[in-house]
């Protein structure tokens, strides 16, 4: 079991507001699986509620524990499992076929993204109700014009097929498999006999059957089409580039390929990854690739299969259209001996034949199974007819191969090798060869098993998941191993990753954006702006990129160009977005640093006008602590008091230990003269995060005014050894120590400011007098006339210079005018 989220779920688990407890429950019923409103232009329209439901209680239960989360997922496995062998036993007999059934879809390796990974869930969740509903439809078949509650059956049929669509949307194609059961298995109509039948109306209760699983499967699929907003989703060109291609022929060949590719996985899972985007499957864009060898093998197989388990029974099978057991017409739909059960009942009964067939060789079992053709018909019902919707033959889906899509189809695979298996067995006559073919079945199970394992090694943790990924998907795996990497403070590594991830794909716009994110949190501002530039035009509409620009270029000095970044930022759109929240939220921090630019201009009214745009964009997820106290500092430059207290408050109500606001709000209170209400809130701040030297100069500030000196000077001195790199803490603490007349200590901090910040005039300009009152004249000269070629026209600087220059006349010392 994991013991981590990765990175590929935090939309679906970690960000998704709907499974937080302030969040009404019925907000699931309107969003998709990613707490996206369904009918907003960028939804993925993956509408699964039942799936969302059950991780909101695994979160109301265990919070963000991945524990709990892989226990739920290992028990439905179990439980699926169990159903899958109860249906295998109606098919196959209780005995040694069925438990082989059942060990190989318990072990195939094609199940461990959908166990493993959570969202899988989805799938395992569709596929429990899913063969819930197609046992009621079999119980139904049997107790059809014999029970009462044959009705009640097909009502749990519908009701369960309803849930397995609310599960995960292939969950509705159980009810066509349930229609191939009943026509081709449980009264085992060939295809020559169908039409036949309805016309001559030889079998009303089979006609109402199967009309009324049309009818509510038509209805349910136009419900989930209304739901949904009546449009299909979009998806970008590296979700599913064959869906992106001009060319006709390159995207029927590939179609036409994937499903061949799909059942190779299941029948050889050697190669799996946990994405299979991009170029993972290249195009298939000339008739000439030899990839088309298999599609061609592919689709013939499929059709022999089909001829196999659709061909005219033999004389001696039939009468009349109705099946016979020894010559007897059989009232039962499943009549119809099975080959293994003709093979036994010409010989006398042996341990050896109980193998053959896998079962308890008695009269009643014997005429209730069907025959091998009718297993195959079903088998193969139920490999296709639950991959259909991920065909793209109907609509473009979001991927090109997903490992969990094929969970469902798995059971008819499972089956037809089964089914497979035990024919051969049957149709062979020496005892070597029936051990073989027997002993090869329980060795392949073997050696799925111990995929299935190694499998599991992989989804650990994210590192080895994304390293297991290279070889298939190398853009995508190296992508996501960088924010692995970063996380794990590996930094040149993560950054050797985002660029191998470029290597393959030059233009993906998430990886340009967090290489170029990392290089700004280690200070590599030009190369970061560079990255977020190319990230910008690859996708115009990425809101971080230009947050983050806007940021480095503010912090640079260049506030005409951060303002317009920010200006354009807060102008994109949400439409056609795949994570319309995190966009939200990218503007929202956009219009908020906007609304600070203005602030440190002392355009007041400006910033107050963004900060209220900003609070009517910001989505649901978003904190606002910081924003409404900004809202509160603005009111408080335009001694708008009550309106800042209001905000100050609003800060504090929405995070209880936001710091910032403990600081500003206590400066109000200072300022209308509650002072014992203020300090509270200072050491509250303190007490909050001690090893936080802003805290300290507040409450410093806030004593000086109150004339507490010496206990001013003792949180000065603290501030600036805990923030000593940082230059507003290390500048302020000075002004509180000269202030406090401890000149040397002052002197001291001055110093240190104007080393964070040798080209800041005001900077210079208070070392110079600091220096210039403790004696120490040349030094202050010097200092005086660098902060005067930084800023000229500076009438304190120019003052303070020609006193220092008139006592330094007085003293006898060279100055620099002279």
């Amino acid at each position: 079991v994991r013991t981590k989220f990765p990175s590929i779920l935090f939309r679906a688990i970690k960000t998704n507001q709907d499974l937080l407890p302030e969040t009404p429950w019925t907000h699931i019923f309107y969003n998709d699986f990613w707490g996206t409103l369904l009918t907003h232009s960028g939804s993925h329209k993956s509408y699964r509620p039942l799936c969302t439901l059950s991780f909101r209680l695994n979160h109301a239960i265990g919070g963000l524990n991945p524990w709990s989360y892989h226990l739920v997922n290992v028990l439905l496995h179990a439980a699926v499992t169990g159903l899958f062998t109860s249906f295998s036993k109606i098919l196959l007999g209780d005995g040694y076929w069925t438990f082989m059934a059942g060990l190989m879809f318990a072990s195939h390796p094609i199940h461990t993204e959908a166990v493993a990974g959570i969202v899988g869930r989805a799938d395992v969740g569709a596929s429990l109700f899913f063969l819930l509903s197609l046992l009621c439809y079999i119980k139904h078949c049997s107790t059809r014009g014999y029970s009462a509650r044959t009705w009640g059956w097909f009502l749990g049929t519908g009701l369960c097929a309803g849930c397995s669509m609310l599960w995960k949307e292939q969950g509705v194609t159980v009810l066509a498999v349930s229609a191939v059961y009943d026509v081709f298995v449980f009264h085992r109509l060939k295809i020559r006999q169908i039409i036949p039948t309805i016309y001559k109306r030889k079998n009303l209760s089979l006609f109402l059957s199967i009309s009324l699983l049309t009818f509510w499967g038509s209805s349910l699929l136009g419900a989930r089409l209304y739901w949904m907003g009546n449009k299909p989703p979009s998806f970008s060109n590296s979700d599913n580039p064959a869906a992106d291609s001009d060319s006709l022929l390159t995207r029927t060949l590939t179609f036409f390929y994937l499903p061949t590719k799909n059942l190779w996985l299941l029948l050889c899972p050697d190669t799996l990854s946990f994405d299979w985007s991009m170029d993972a499957v290249p195009l298939l864009k000339t008739v000439c690739d030899w990839r088309n060898l298999h599609t061609v093998a592919f689709y013939t197989g499929l059709l022999l299969l089909a001829c196999y388990g659709l061909k005219s029974p033999n004389a001696d099978r039939e009468c009349n259209g109705k099946t016979v057991t020894n010559g007897k017409q059989n009232a039962n739909g499943h009549s119809c001996l099975s080959d293994v059960e003709y093979q036994n009942s010409e010989t006398k009964p042996s341990f050896a034949s109980k193998v053959e067939n896998g079962i308890k060789n008695d009269v009643s079992q014997r005429t209730q199974l069907p025959s091998t053709e009718n297993i195959v018909v079903l088998s193969l019902s139920l490999l296709i007819i639950p991959f259909v919707p991920a065909t793209n033959l109907f609509f473009y889906v979001g991927f090109v191969i997903a490992e969990r899509v094929l969970y469902i189809p798995s059971m008819g695979f499972c089956l037809l090798i089964t089914v497979g298996a035990r024919a051969l067995y049957v149709k062979v006559q020496k005892r070597f060869l029936k051990s073989l073919i027997f002993y090869a079945t329980a060795t392949l199970i073997v050696f799925y098993g111990l995929k299935t394992t190694i499998r599991n090694g992989d989804w650990q943790n994210e590192e080895m998941l994304y390293r297991s990924g290279i070889k298939v998907n190398p853009a995508k795996a190296w992508g996501n191993l960088g924010n692995v990497l970063k996380s794990q403070s590996k930094i040149s590594e993560a950054e050797s990753a985002y660029r191998n991830a470029l290597y393959y794909r030059s233009n993906m716009a998430d990886m340009l954006y967090n290489l170029g994110l990392l290089l700004q949190e280690n200070s590599r501002f030009a190369e970061a702006l560079h990255y977020y530039k190319l990230a910008i035009g690859s996708r115009p509409t990425l809101a971080s990129a230009y947050l983050n620009t806007g940021i480095i270029l503010m912090n640079q000095g260049r506030t005409e160009e951060a303002r317009r970044t920010f200006l354009k930022c807060s102008e994109i759109p949400d439409e056609n977005l795949k994570d319309p929240h995190a966009h939200k939220s990218s503007v929202t921090s956009c219009l908020y640093n906007l609304g600070k630019l203005y602030h440190e201009q002392g355009h007041y009214e400006e910033a107050l006008s963004v900060y209220k745009e900003a609070i009517q964009k910001m989505p649901r997820q978003f904190a606002p602590q910081s924003l409404y106290n900004m809202m509160g500092e603005a009111y408080m430059r335009l001694s708008k008091l009550p309106e800042a207290e209001h905000w100050y408050m609003e800060s504090l109500r929405s995070k209880t230990d936001h710091i910032p606001a403990h600081l500003t709000y206590g400066k109000l209170l200072a300022l209308t003269g509650r002072k014992s209400e203020a300090e509270k809130l200072f050491l509250k701040a303190i007490e909050l995060d001690p090893t936080k030297g802003n805290c300290y100069m507040h409450y410093g500030q806030f004593l000086l005014e109150e004339a507490r000196l010496i206990e001013a000077a003792e949180m000065a001195k603290k501030a600036a050894e805990l923030d000593s790199t940082e230059f507003d803490v290390v500048f302020n603490a000075a002004h509180m120590l000269r202030q406090a007349s401890l000149n040397e200590a002052a002197e001291k901090y001055y110093d240190l400011a104007a080393r964070l910040r040798p080209n800041y005039p005001a900077a210079l300009m208070n070392l110079g007098a600091i220096l210039h009152l403790n004696g120490r004249l040349q030094k202050a000269e010097a200092n005086y006339l660098r902060a005067l070629q930084l800023k000229p026209d500076d009438v304190i600087t120019q003052s303070n210079l020609r006193k220092l220059w008139n006592i330094m006349e007085k003293q006898g010392l060279k100055t620099s005018k002279t």
